[in-house]
């Protein structure tokens, strides 16, 4: 386990390295929605919205420190656009059926409305809650 930066994979920690205004470390657990090995491209949810301090720690950086099971590189990052963080959502929902009541009582509390996993729905949960993709930055 390292003292800070991303670590990102389904179930660990996802660490941040460094806070936008004091430079101190810190880290967040976030759940990983979809993982692409080919591209190395890990897609995470701000849970707490557009406001959470990791998020504002991300978008203040050009470029974070991310950490995938045991490889660690430097990471650029993109927000998903609407259409694509619906079918990302849609796909992670579709992967773990036996979680999705649990996924949707979270979800539901998160947003502070009843997300019943209905397209509806899920269109007005990717306005609400930002996606953010994570992959190797180019050298």
């Amino acid at each position: 386990m390292s003292l800070g930066g991303l670590a990102i994979r389904r179930a660990s920690p996802f660490r941040l390295f460094v806070g936008r205004t004091s430079g101190r470390r810190y880290h967040t657990v976030l759940e990983v929605v979809r993982y692409d090995p080919a591209a190395g491209e890990a897609v995470v949810v701000s849970g707490f919205g557009a406001r959470a301090d990791w998020l504002l720690n991300v978008q203040a950086a050009r470029t974070v420190e991310v950490i995938i099971g045991r490889r660690s590189f430097t990471a650029s990052h993109r927000t998903l656009a609407p259409d694509e963080a619906a079918e990302v959502l849609a796909d992670y929902e579709r992967r773990n059926r036996l979680a999705a009541p649990v996924v949707r009582l979270v979800l539901t509390r998160l947003v502070g409305w009843r997300y019943d996993g209905s397209p509806q729905a899920r269109a007005r949960l990717v306005r609400q809650l930002p996606f953010l993709a994570f992959r190797p930055a180019a050298e």
